[in-house]
């Protein structure tokens, strides 16, 4: 029997999770259906328990339900629990368990071009995409992790929440002017509105690696503030993206996929 899954989020039309998990199925022999589901904004719960019912097997969780989704689950990994959201879930005996891969996407994709180790890391944002990558950022043991964010006290209560873990700080945009970093990651949504995080062009350290989480925008006004500061690596979400889809992949079917060809399929020029 064919087993299911799908991807759960609203909006949703623009997913491309269908076409990259095909692409895993078909590349590993595995016999799955994998869909899309545009989730009532008040009603998410009853979708995914009903999708679970009927048979489902897991669900990759996109915005704005990755909060809901770690609360709703009867067991969540030490990822999903510190990040307080989640983007993966699986269904075994009735029970929901749910996981985070955004954060292991990230720097799975970031250490193709730079290591984490010993770098100086600037994150924007702590929203559910933020939360997600704190843990993994700091298990590769930067120099030091400086979360800032237009709420300096959410920034704060997340670099408190995470302190034990490794050199992480929080700040506001302004509070950074003058310092300098070896990576600068966009986790905010601001590209998504074609809008700017108010971040000081000074930021951005000599040969640094500015990462953008949205993926498929081409140049946004986030990469363009980095490239006419002088960056010469940029880097979008497409990587990050294809990386936590194949962790989620393994998790339910046991098999990791290789990435290359689904990361090729999907890289948009940035111009």
């Amino acid at each position: 029997m064919t087993d299911r899954y799908a991807v759960i989020g609203n909006p949703i039309h623009h997913t491309k999770s269908p076409l990259i998990h095909g692409m895993f199925a078909a590349a590993t022999g595995q016999d799955i259906e994998y869909g899309a589901i545009e989730g009532p904004m008040d009603g998410f719960r009853a979708v995914v328990e009903s999708f679970r019912d009927s048979g489902g097997r897991g669900m990759n969780v996109t915005a704005p339900f990755k909060l809901q989704a770690c609360e709703l689950a009867d067991e969540a990994s030490e990822r999903a629990q510190l990040a307080g959201a989640a983007n993966a879930l699986k269904f075994d005996a009735g029970r929901t368990v749910a996981d985070n891969f955004d954060g292991i996407g990230l720097v799975t994709d970031i250490q193709r071009s730079v290591k984490v180790a010993g770098k100086r890391v600037l994150l924007l944002g702590a929203g559910g995409a933020a939360r997600g990558a704190v843990l993994p950022l700091l298990e590769q043991k930067p120099a030091v992790l400086t979360i800032v964010n237009r709420s300096l006290a959410k920034a704060g209560l997340l670099a408190e929440k995470l302190s034990s873990r490794g050199p992480v700080v929080s700040a506001g945009y302004a509070d950074v002017s003058g310092d300098r970093f070896d990576i600068v990651i966009n986790a905010t949504s601001a590209s998504l509105r074609g809008e700017l995080p108010p971040l000081p062009a000074g930021v951005f350290g000599h040969d640094c690696l500015a990462y953008e989480l949205v993926y498929g925008k081409g140049l946004t006004p986030f990469l363009r503030l980095a490239q006419n500061a002088g960056v010469k690596r940029l880097a979008d979400g497409v990587g990050m993206l294809v990386e936590q889809a194949a962790e989620a992949f393994a998790w339910w079917r046991g098999v990791r996929p290789d990435t290359r060809a689904v990361i090729e399929r999907l890289t948009v020029a940035l111009k």
